[in-house]
């Protein structure tokens, strides 16, 4: 079994990754500095694909940690990077901690694994796009000023693995621009675990419903949108995290060398009250909503052209919106009987 590295594996998405990547017959070992995850998840994994996977306890903005993990784990053959700070809000008012934490601590993990044949999957985002002039928007879309500090450190790491690639690292590299990951694994054992006060959409839902936040707010309804709220290409995470394989098996044949880049959605936008009114009719639970001003660094509209991925990276999605909200509200269930936070 080929040994592939997974920073943030205790993650909503590299938790996810790591089951995908054994059903694939790979052999995942996690780095997790548990800034924002639970060491309970190791515990969720070890129930789902029936034994406990190597876990090392590592911030990969430790140069000297990063390079004895190295040391440790010498015979990797892959790296799946999704190790960093994600809140688009926060990093509007927090920019050097996500500067300083997204590029350190990838620059670091390049350099422990430097002059090894690697095939590496970045985790990118479709943020890198800002506000495209065309929607949907595809891999070749012009990359613009970002509308966060987020998006910028995502663009700035897709440039500096590209840069490396034209020098002649031995690596190869696949970045996967993701849209809006959501939803939970049918087992209900892992999902959405957000610290504090989610940032993000799905879970604010799940945790309304479920009596944890008194109301839900939606940011803005004047946008140039069906309904005025904003528009987001959702995937459900299962169907992300089997993008991550797919990108892996790509890599190992012989004729892919040097970077490519592709998006991971659905191909169809939803807006944020149509995702409400998807989890009420789902479920059959009302939640208290309303509507609120709208918030810096949110883009207006954006969805992606999957042709690349269904074409090349030979992957689509299996899984819809109604998936997305089921499987988030059992695990929300899951957890009101089982904190792991």
């Amino acid at each position: 079994m080929a040994k592939i590295l997974v920073t943030g594996g205790l993650g909503f998405i590299g938790s996810h990754t790591v089951v995908e990547l054994v059903n694939a017959g790979y052999e995942p070992v996690i780095i997790d500095n548990l800034s924002n995850s639970s060491p309970k998840i190791l515990d969720q994994l070890t129930k789902i694909i029936g034994f406990k996977p190597i876990f090392h306890k590592i911030d990969l903005c430790d140069e000297h940690a990063v390079k004895k993990l190295a040391e440790t784990e010498p015979d990797v053959e892959g790296i799946i990077h999704f190790a960093a700070f994600k809140a688009v809000g926060e990093s509007v008012h927090l920019p050097l901690k996500y500067y300083r934490n997204n590029f350190y601590s990838m620059l670091n993990l390049l350099d422990a694994y430097a002059g090894k044949p690697i095939n590496f999957v970045f985790s990118s985002s479709c943020t890198v796009y800002g506000q495209p002039d065309v929607l949907p928007v595809t891999e070749d879309a012009p990359v613009k000023a970002a509308q966060s500090p987020y998006g910028n450190t995502k663009q700035i790491a897709e440039e500096m693995l590209k840069d490396m690639i034209a020098a002649g690292s031995d690596y190869k590299v696949v970045s996967l621009r993701y849209f809006n990951p959501v939803g939970a694994h049918d087992s209900a054992l892992i999902g959405e675990l957000p610290i504090g006060v989610p940032q993000n959409l799905v879970p604010f839902i799940t945790q309304t419903a479920i009596g944890k936040r008194e109301k839900l707010t939606v940011f803005g309804n004047d946008y140039d949108t069906p309904d005025g709220s904003c528009v987001r290409d959702y995937i459900h995470v299962v169907d992300l995290a089997k993008a991550h394989v797919a990108a892996l098996k790509l890599m190992e044949k012989p004729e892919f060398t040097g970077y490519d880049v592709f998006n991971i959605g659905t191909g169809d936008g939803s807006t944020v009250l149509q995702v409400i009114n998807t989890f009420e009719r789902v479920t059959g639970v009302k939640l208290r909503h309303e509507i609120g001003p709208r918030r810096e660094g949110d883009v207006e509209k954006v969805w992606g052209d999957v042709t690349k991925s269904t074409n090349k990276l030979h992957w689509k999605t299996e899984l819809n919106i109604d998936d997305m909200m089921a499987s988030a509200w059992e695990w929300e269930k899951y957890l009101a009987e089982n904190p792991l936070g």
